[in-house]
């Protein structure tokens, strides 16, 4: 990979600059460019596609997706340090990559598209990657702005992405990925790979939208799942119990005796669309 694009190992840039990754900041940072390369390809060709990343650190995840084929990168990043460094992978690759100082949880990505269709790539900071994956699928317009997700998470929440009905992970991020997207773990990365080493095993899920999904308003899919996993424990009765109970379930047609890991995501969608 160094010698496909020509510029520095990874290891010589984080020493030139000074970038110790910052646990404040949910940083591990990828350093084999062969990795780097394999998660850029599960998203798919990426001739011609723009690309927007999220936290890029010194840039080993750019330079792939850039190596690839991309037409531009849009990369958003909060460390101020990481910024010289990927000035200079924009120099090597004039007009393709766009640097965004800022916070990813306060940026308008859909405006970023510009209505052009888009795919985003991330080895995500473990403190913002669930929320804005959630922000991802939940706006009220469908089919999103994006063509597809291809996203590093520690494995666990890999799982609870991917979960079905029955399984020991599902829970509502199960029901909210298996609504709008078919979702499947592409491959897993030891804690070796990144520096500092994570303690856990991470994992590269891709997810790709469904085009019609079952009807119903976000808002409310998300109000009944919060409530049905926030008491997984107990029959639905009772967790469901401050938005309608056993009415509600008597309505839906669902056992009250039911908890909520046994729930498809139809008869979720079926709960919420009563409310």
């Amino acid at each position: 990979m160094a010698a496909l694009d020509g510029l520095p190992p990874l290891r010589d840039v984080i020493a030139r600059h000074g970038l110790d990754a910052k646990k404040a900041l949910g940083q591990n940072f990828l350093l084999d460019l062969n990795l780097t390369q394999k998660v850029a390809r599960t998203a798919g060709s990426l001739e011609g596609v723009t690309v927007i990343e999220v936290g890029p650190g010194p840039g080993g995840l750019t330079r792939a997706i850039l190596a690839l084929g991309a037409k531009k990168v849009i990369a958003i990043e909060r460390d101020p340090r990481c910024l010289p460094a990927l000035r200079e992978i924009a120099d090597h690759y004039p007009g393709r990559l766009e640097v965004i100082e800022g916070d990813a949880l306060k940026t308008d990505f859909e405006s970023l598209a510009q209505g052009e269709p888009v795919k985003i790539i991330a080895n995500l900071p473990y403190n913002v990657g669930t929320q804005l994956l959630v922000n991802w699928l939940l706006p009220r317009a469908w089919p999103p702005f994006w063509q597809s997700l291809t996203l590093m998470f520690q494995k666990e929440v890999g799982q609870r992405i991917v979960a079905r009905e029955d399984e020991n992970h599902y829970g509502r991020l199960g029901v909210l990925c298996g609504w709008r997207t078919q979702a499947h773990m592409a491959f897993d990365i030891p804690p070796q790979a990144f520096t500092p080493p994570p303690k856990v095993t991470s994992t590269v899920v891709h997810l790709e939208p469904i085009a019609t999904p079952l009807p119903c308003e976000p808002d409310r899919l998300e109000k009944v799942t919060h409530a049905a996993f926030g008491q997984r424990r107990k029959m639905l009765r009772q967790s469901l119990k401050p938005i309608g109970g056993e009415a509600l379930l008597a309505r839906a047609e669902i056992d009250p005796q039911r908890r909520a890991e046994t729930l498809s995501v139809e008869e979720f969608c079926r709960i919420a669309n009563l409310l």
